[in-house]
Order: C-alpha cells, then structure tokens, then sequence
C-alpha cells in the first residue's frame, strides 16, 4: 500500500509539473503515459508565458535538490539540449536562490554556540552563492584570512529522504513493469545514489575529502584544493581557504586574460584520468559551478575545484577493467574491448565475441581520433544504447559516478576546446599509467608494501613444517577438502562409488602437489597435498570404507 507521505509528494510533484506547463513533456514518455488523465485532473497553470527553459528551472528549483541535480549534471550537454534551455539549466550550478541572511547566521551561531562575529574577523551576511544542498558565505578569520563558510540547507536530510522515497518508488513500478529493468537494474541504481547523497549532507566528510585531494595533487601545477580548516568544520558548517579565479563557463574573461585555451583543455584531460587511475579518487561533481581558472601564468593556467561531497573510487578489479578498455580503444582494438566486457560480467558469458566486437567497432570506428566538435554525442549515445539491448548488457551501478564525472568532462572539453582530441591526449596518460602499474618498479613497490605480511609468513614457516612433520610420523596427518560441492557430490553418491571417489582425489592431490613442489610456490602445502594424495589412495582401496 502506498504510504500517505509518498502520495502527497507524487501529487506536489504533478502540480508542479502542471503549473510551468510541463506535464505533456512528462506524459509523453511512454512510462507515465497511463497517468495522463491524473494531470489533466489537477488545478490549471500558472506559469506559462515564460520560455521552457525558464520554466524548466523553475520547476526543478521548486521539486527540490535531487531535481536540482539533475538539472546540473545535464545542463553541460549543450549538443544534446537547446541553447536557451541548457544556459538557463547553467543557472541551477549556483544561482539557486539562497535562504536569507538571519537563517544563516542563526545556523552559525548554533555550530560554534556563539555569534557569528565572535567566531570570525568579518562575516558576509549576503550568500556568496548558493546550490541545491548548500549555500556559501565569505568572511576572514581573526587573523585575516580570507575564508569561506558552506552550510547545508535547513532541513534537507528530510526533504531527500522523502524524494528519495519517490524515486525508490518509481523504481519498483520500473522493475516490475518495464522489461528493460532487469538489465538497467533501476532500483540498485537509486540505492547507489542514495548512499551518494546521503554522504554529501555529512560536511566533515566533504573536509575530509578535500583534505585527501589536496594531499593527492601536493606539489602538482593541475588542481589547486582549498586550505580546509578543520577547527572550524562541523556536520553541517565547514571552513575553507577562499578561491579566486575565473568560473571555467566564461570564456569571454578567459580569452580576454590570455590563457591558453588548448592547454587548458588538455589538463582538464589529464586530471580526470590522473584522479581515477593514479590516484582511485576522484572529483564526482564537476559541473562548471565548481571549477574555477587561476591565470597567474596564461600559457599555464590552473584549474581550481570546490564542493567535495561527492567523490568516487572504484574497486581494484573495475578500475583495472576500465583502464584496459580505455587502452584497447584508443588502439582501436575491437576484440579485447568485447572480450573484457566479457571477462568482467558486463555482458552475459555466452556472448558471442566476434559479434560483439562487430557492434563496438561500428559505434566506435566513425568517432575515433576525430575532435569532439565532430562528434554527435547523441548519435553515439543512441546507438550505445542500441548495442547494450541487443547484447543485454547490464547497468553497473558502482560505475554511474564515473560515468558521471566523464559526461561533465566530456561536456566541458566541448564547451571550453571542441577541437581537442580526446584520444590523443588521453591515450600517452593511460599507457603511462598501465607501464607505471605493471612495470618493475610497480613489483617491487608491491613487495615492499607486502613485506611485513611475508616476513611474518617466513616467520611462522618453521613451526607449520615442523607441525607437519609430527603429525606425518605420528600418522595423525589430515588435509581436509570441505568445498560445497564436493560435500553435495558425496552426499549424494552411492556407498558403492565412495572408493572411485576416493581414488579421484588422491589423484587430483598428487597433481597439485607436484605442480606446487615443481613451480615453487608454497612447497610445505605441496607436501601436504602429495600427503593427502596417499591417504586418500589408502581410502579409496577396495574394502576401505
């Protein structure tokens, strides 16, 4: 049953949509075509003179942050949305209109128990902007430190719970009615975003994350973080170093100051590989509302990023995935491309290699080695998606940050440098990376990481062998073999197949033990292997048992 919160919200949700006139967008999408007759029951609009775009913004402003959001991560993709509609989206990154001055001043005074003034040299009552969760103010500290504060909006755990209820919700009517919700797992999806967003109201893991970026990028010309001052930070107020610089949306003010417009273009390059690849943590909400230029040098210039709650990471096994995938593109190879979306689960295993291999190199091919200006992302999109149906190829909801962050970046590239080739200044950093990984030197840093384990392995060697020994002249030897299915093969076998059995492991004991004694690798189990060999060939002679 429908709980009565869940109800009001989906109806707020259709007044809204109503008012700025939006509903026959809504409606027109074939998953809510059913509940048209539900608009057309709601009270008139209100707002309908204005251009979409206006409108759009308006809407999203009013459904609330998880809206917000959206609107923000889409209004980079100017080859995908109208002009008027994605410079309007542009607004929401952070030109949301803000809480006023004695709200937050009452915030401030409730983190730190004191007045505003009493905890800094100078606070700006007027918000320095202000986003879907968050609004920023300036101020100094006692020393004259030029800062700026971030607080959360009042109540926004509640009001992102209960549009995180809708979007559970609308997930599960996708799951059980929609036939393509087994392979874009929608409700897994939501889950994913939930922990995100939930994360992001939490602002000392927003310092915290900036604390790991800035170390990450110390001594690096790339990315400048901000100073976090932690004595300041509390769960929803956090201090930080003040950046200057030029919103990374005006070109106008970029060209006028000098910078080098390609450079910067491929640096925005580097540092995304450069943050997922080397470093495993990276950047998830890089919208041009967070990125800002410092042109102290214009033939260098020097990207500057704010607003942390949203990072990333990958597993060890997805990263190594997509570093090859990435590699094996940009050399154009086709059938390793089809054969690690194989080997990784994304697509089912029976899939055809030389089929798959066929369907990349057609979206693949006619993009390759062009600048993104030549690319119809649309067109490439449509028939990615194409390719993921027929193949059934799974949503892999651990990688949406990633997939994210490259869409912003990918947005950003077109609008800052549309002649930038992507894979020429992608591919040298992915090869660089992957030699850096696997080369010598990566050995040995590995054997170094891992040497107190391996010390306390040889350490512990002499007691196991002469453990073993003991126990073999004793007789009291056992090597016990307790996979599930080898236990739901012996429980079903018959009493007069257990000797066949018996004697199958002995041999398959014998094997292993000399394949370990002969490479080397882990000599004392190859003796217990080639120990067990012999009992088992005991247990399995005829009349044993």
């Amino acid at each position: 049953m429908m709980r009565p919160r869940l109800l009001l919200r989906l109806v707020a949700i259709q007044r809204v949509l109503v008012r700025y006139g939006l509903d026959e967008l809504i409606v027109a999408t074939h998953l809510l075509r059913p509940m048209r007759f539900v608009f057309r029951l709601l009270p008139g609009r209100a707002v309908v003179d204005e251009p979409l775009g206006v409108r759009i913004r308006l809407a999203l402003q009013e459904l609330g942050p998880i809206f917000v959001k959206f609107g923000q991560a889409i209004s980079t993709r100017r080859d995908l949305l109208p002009v008027e509609v994605a410079d309007e989206l542009a607004k929401l990154q952070d030109q949301v209109p803000p809480f006023s001055s004695e709200l937050a001043l009452e915030i401030v005074e409730k983190a730190y128990g004191k007045p505003a003034l009493e905890v800094f040299g100078s606070f700006e009552e007027q918000a320095l902007a202000a986003a879907s969760i968050a609004q920023v103010h300036a101020a100094t500290l006692k020393d004259g430190t030029e800062v700026v504060v971030k607080m959360l909006r009042p109540d926004m755990r509640e009001v992102i719970e209960r549009d995180l209820e809708v979007m559970y919700f609308m997930a599960g009517l996708a799951h059980r009615y929609w036939r393509e919700a087994r392979r874009l797992r929608p409700v897994e999806v939501v889950r994913e975003y939930e922990k995100t967003i939930i994360d992001e109201l939490d602002l000392m893991r927003e310092a915290a994350n900036a604390a790991q970026l800035k170390r990450n990028f110390a001594g690096s010309d790339l990315l400048h973080v901000p100073e976090i001052y932690f004595d300041y930070c509390h769960v929803n107020v956090i201090v930080m170093e003040r950046i200057y610089g030029i919103p990374i949306s005006n070109m106008r003010a970029l060209r006028e100051a000098g910078a080098d417009i390609k450079r910067l273009a491929e640096k925005g390059v580097e540092i995304f590989f450069t943050q997922v690849f080397r470093h495993n943590f990276f950047h998830a909400d890089m919208h041009p509302g967070n990125i800002f230029i410092q042109v102290h040098d214009p033939k260098d210039p020097q990207y500057a990023a704010v607003d942390f709650g949203i990072v990333g990471t990958l597993n060890p096994v997805d990263q190594r995935y997509l570093a090859e995938n990435f590699l094996a593109f940009f050399e154009q190879d086709y059938h390793k491309v089809a054969r690690l979306h194989i080997d990784s689960g994304w697509v089912p295993p029976d899939t055809r290699v030389d089929e798959l291999e066929s369907a990349v190199r057609t979206v693949c091919e006619p993009i390759f080695s062009k600048p993104l200006d030549e690319i119809s992302f649309a067109q490439v999109l449509m028939r990615l998606f194409e390719t993921a149906r027929r193949f059934d190829m799974q949503v892999q909801p651990q990688l949406i940050l990633l997939q994210k962050t490259l869409l912003n970046i990918e947005g950003l590239g077109r609008e800052l440098y549309p002649q930038l080739d992507l894979w020429e200044t992608a591919y040298p950093i992915m090869r660089q990376w992957m030699t850096d990984r696997l080369g010598g030197r990566a050995m040995l840093d590995d054997i170094r990481d891992h040497l107190p384990e391996l010390r306390e392995t040889l350490r512990e060697l002499p007691h196991w062998l002469r453990t073993i020994a003991e126990q073999s002249a004793s007789g009291d030897l056992r090597v016990r073999f307790d996979a599930p299915e080898l236990r739901d093969l012996r429980d079903s076998m018959a009493r007069q197949q257990r000797q066949r059995f018996a004697l199958a492991v002995a041999a398959a004991a014998f094997i292993g033990g000399i394949v370990l004694l002969t490479t080397g690798q882990a000599p004392w189990l190859g003796w217990s292997a080639l120990g067990a060999a012999a009992l088992a060939g005991l247990a399995g002679r005829p009349g044993a048992g």
